[in-house]
């Protein structure tokens, strides 16, 4: 492996000079005598030369050097070093005098510091009441929605003839989806009316109101309808103010959308947070997010409460604006949180595309719902009922069926079901997004709304089906699977972990991966370019023998080489030289070393026959996990398949209320049926702290463990069940957690206390996975701890009670948060919020901690 020199570079800083020179003063000389015993108590030896490299010469890594910052930061008698220091001042010396002669930056007045805020601890009567209500609710939603289905079916099959049978389809349908999208609208004007900023507690009634509507609007059908003109319109008519000619291409849907304003000809990526809400410290708080005109905002971006943007302003990928924070006209910002940047995220000339374009697209998507789509998924289940045996012969009140019989027609059509949709589908993306890429060809700006665009984002719906990367993932046959569906893989250099579970595209043709690279979950290759009236499509290349980290989106003309490593949520650089043979962190992302001694221990299995050897034992165990996990997928399929019979049996004998129990029981036995799954893989037993190769057996059990589905659990999100099934699961979670959408990587390695605010697209992940190396270690975030909206938590980290890390913020492996303090940024850093000053005033908006805040919707 290529290392990094020990001048480490970071913009607008001359580290060259501070390292191994002489250092003078004092108060130098104290600081770096205290800072070389503290780092030698760390790593365990008697002492440390102070011009010895942290990393080349003494051996550390991050994780040992974020447990060293955090041992300094314990001691008053010492500066607060944070993980970029370490990287800006990589010796002894270095660190001495970069630490006591930078001038702190300076503190925000008093007043305007937000004071220590106590943790709220609801009630268990609240918090009971709430998930009551909440499982009735849900309860109720199924019987109204199995009366409606049974009312329709029976309506639709008194039919005669094809013509008959498809008009009643439409109308039944088309009814059908008007209700189901016009019910969310008229469920937010009735229980909130306007949002208005403020905050209001979780678990209260005004909460439950809040949960209601937000649940309505992720379950509605229009999320299909995201990228075209008619989400747009459909926002305007729950409150949102929407100028002409927005492109709106996330599937975060805002909630508070009275607070939400987008200026006209404004293009917003996918994998953005604007949701105009957010949890923190056991309330909801609710602020406007207002975007100007012709303003542009990247992927995988965060935009808190209290943010803004003027007019012809740009957010880069991989970016977050915090609480309070605005980007002025015409400037650029990128970074989490946002600072300033001259580079343009807007790559794509303009094109023709008027309102009348726009209206046709929206209208013509409108028709072939309802002329095609409606029609074929209703009739086609009346046609299915009457085409089956099985279905049909149960639908004979008359016929009395054996319970073996039962049992055969369930695993006879389960198979057919399953094993056609595994087999069609993978011939279908192998074949089909190959002749719609003909249409859109690279490197030519189209008009967005026209059949090209179409094509464009069918090609992308239909290649990101999670399934297959879920099935290939984590093993080496991602490789043909990605290279089916068209990337370009050059020469693979095989390793049994290319590519983790997760990885998405806007065009498969369109992505290049060099020789020797390795990926873990959550790659988003940016290969297309948007502006509000344009597309283009072009070619993202990845260099070779990279390792890119979790979470990273990799756009088109990143300045990244050969011999890369892109840690966890890097913002990859689209300015100045090819970076080659470095490591990247953070956003914006500075310079690290590209490995270290400790990741060497394995390299025996890099080359020749232990490397053969290794890879065959493991994609051996990988093929067994796959067919293991296709097993019991389709062991799911035939439960609900089996249950789905008995109920077409009992329908004549119960009438529509089977259907509602049926809706409520396959969401119970499929939550207890992956969790038992997830238990016995585990034999029980929490998993432990390791540190291994990934040609290790116990890692391939780790692979195996992954496979198993778990992102129906979003179902549970804002209920007090979310908690009880994580629990299941083998988290050692407190009472009354509040959790908005968090995801747990390791879940018997995450330790979550009473009280914590757990926010949408937060994750917590226990392990990492570095050239071949897998490292894993307990997470603990102490009572009361919140976790901002898209945050991130790596293993071995410790937050203390009470602390708050913001949006979009990635704290490091091994870091401690002291209690009750609020960090922030990626790298994550201490990060004091300032309060929010309300527009035309000079007075600060402090947090409210009582009950009559719920005021905020009426």
């Amino acid at each position: 492996m290529v290392e990094q020199s020990s001048d480490v570079h970071i913009e607008g800083t001359d580290e060259k000079t501070l390292v191994g020179r002489p250092v003078g003063g004092p108060a130098v000389g104290e600081t770096r005598t205290r800072l070389a015993d503290v780092l030698a108590d760390v790593m365990g030896v008697e002492n440390v030369p102070a011009d010895a490299h942290f990393f080349e010469s003494l051996g550390a890594n991050s994780l040992v050097m974020a447990q060293f910052c955090a041992r300094v930061r314990k001691r008053e008698d010492l500066p607060s070093p944070s993980m970029k220091d370490i990287y800006r001042y990589p010796t002894i010396n270095a660190l001495a005098e970069g630490l006591t002669e930078s001038a702190p930056a300076a503190p925000a007045p008093a007043a305007l510091m937000m004071p220590p805020e106590p943790v709220r601890r609801a009630s268990g009567l609240s918090h009971t009441l709430c998930g009551t209500a909440q499982l009735l609710i849900f309860l109720g939603y199924s019987l109204v929605a199995g009366f409606a289905t049974a009312g329709g079916y029976e309506w639709v099959a008194t039919g005669s003839g094809v013509w008959d049978v498809y008009l009643r389809s439409l109308v039944f349908g088309g009814v059908g989806f008007v209700a189901l999208c016009a019910f969310p609208v008229v469920a937010k004007w009735v229980l909130v009316g306007r949002w208005k900023p403020g905050e209001f507690p979780v678990w209260g009634f005004a909460y439950l109101r809040f949960w209601l509507v937000k649940a309505l609007l992720h379950a509605n059908p229009m999320i299909l309808f995201i990228g075209n003109p008619l989400y747009v319109f459909y926002l305007r008519a729950l409150g949102a103010r929407i100028g002409k000619g927005v492109t709106i291409l996330t599937h975060s849907v805002p909630v508070c959308t009275d607070l939400l304003t987008i200026g006209s000809g404004t293009v917003i990526r996918k994998d953005s947070f604007f949701l105009g809400y957010r949890a923190h410290a056991g309330y909801i708080q609710t602020g406007r997010i207002t975007i100007g005109r012709d303003v542009y905002i990247g992927e995988k971006t965060v935009l808190d409460i209290d943010t803004s943007m003027g007019d012809g302003a740009q957010l880069g990928h991989s970016s977050s604006l915090h609480r309070g924070q605005s980007v002025p006209a015409g400037e650029h910002h990128h970074g989490s949180p946002a600072q300033a940047t001259d580079v343009d995220y807007l790559r794509v000339a303009p094109a023709r595309c008027g309102t009348g374009r726009r209206a046709w697209f929206g209208l013509a998507s409108l028709l072939q719902l309802f002329l095609l789509y409606i029609p074929l998924g209703v009739g086609g289940l009346y046609i299915l009922f009457n085409a089956v045996p099985a279905v049909r012969r149960r639908l004979d009140p008359e016929a009395a069926l054996p319970l073996g019989e039962l049992v055969t027609d369930a695993v006879v059509l389960s198979l057919v079901l399953f094993a056609g949709f595994v087999v069609l589908g993978l011939a279908l993306l192998c074949t089909l997004p190959r002749l719609l890429h003909l249409v859109v060809p690279p490197d030519r700006v189209f008009p967005l709304y026209g059949f090209r665009y179409a094509v464009h984002r069918a090609t992308a719906r239909m290649t990101n089906i999670k399934f297959f990367a879920w099935l290939f993932g984590d093993s080496s046959y991602i490789v043909n699977y990605l290279r089916g569906i068209g990337y370009d893989l050059s020469h693979v250099e095989q390793t049994g972990s290319n590519f983790g579970t997760e990885v998405q595209h806007e065009n498969p043709l369109l992505v290049t991966v060099g020789s020797g690279t390795m990926v873990a979950d959550g790659l988003s290759v940016i290969n297309a370019d948007y502006s509000a009236t344009s597309f283009t499509v072009s070619r993202a290349t990845i260099g070779a023998h990279n390792f890119l980290g979790n979470n990273i989106a990799y756009p088109i003309g990143g300045r990244t080489g050969e011999n890369c490593l892109l840690a966890t949520k890097v913002m990859v650089p689209l300015e100045g030289e090819v970076r080659e043979g470095v490591g990247l962190l953070g956003s914006p992302s500075f310079e690290i070393p590209r490995s270290v001694e400790r990741d060497s221990r394995f390299d025996r299995f890099r080359s020749g026959d232990a490397l053969r050897q290794s890879l065959a034992r493991k994609n051996r165990y990988n093929l067994r996990s796959m067919a293991f996990m296709l097993f019991v997928r389709w062991l799911h399929v035939l439960a609900l398949t089996l249950l789905g019979l008995a109920t077409v049996e009992l329908y004549g004998v119960v009438g529509h209320v089977v259907i509602a129990t049926y809706m409520a029981l396959t969401l119970a036995l499929s939550t207890l049926y992956y969790v038992l799954l997830e238990r016995c893989l585990t034999r029980f037993r929490p998993l432990r702290p390791m540190l291994v190769s990934i040609y290790d057996p116990a890692f391939w059990a780790q692979e195996r463990l992954w496979k198993v589905p778990d992102r129906h659990l979003n179902i549970f999100n804002g209920t007090p069940f979310k908690a009880l099934v994580w629990r299941l699961m083998g988290v050692r979670i407190g009472r009354r957690v509040f959790d908005d959408g968090c995801y747990m990587t390791d879940r018997t390695l995450a330790v979550i206390g009473d009280d914590c605010t757990l926010n949408a697209g937060s994750k917590v992940q226990c392990h990492s996975q570095e050239d071949g190396t897998f490292k894993s270690d307990i997470s603990t975030l102490g009572a009361g701890c919140t976790l901002g909206v898209g945050s991130h938590v790596h293993y071995g980290v410790t937050m203390g009670d009470g602390a708050r890390l913001a949006p979009d913020s990635f704290l490091m492996k091994g870091e401690e948060v002291p209690a009750h303090a609020r960090w922030g940024g990626n790298p994550a850093v201490e990060m004091p919020e300032a309060a929010v000053l309300p527009a035309g005033t000079g007075r600060r908006t402090p947090p409210s901690v009582d009950s009559a805040a719920a005021a905020s919707v009426n």
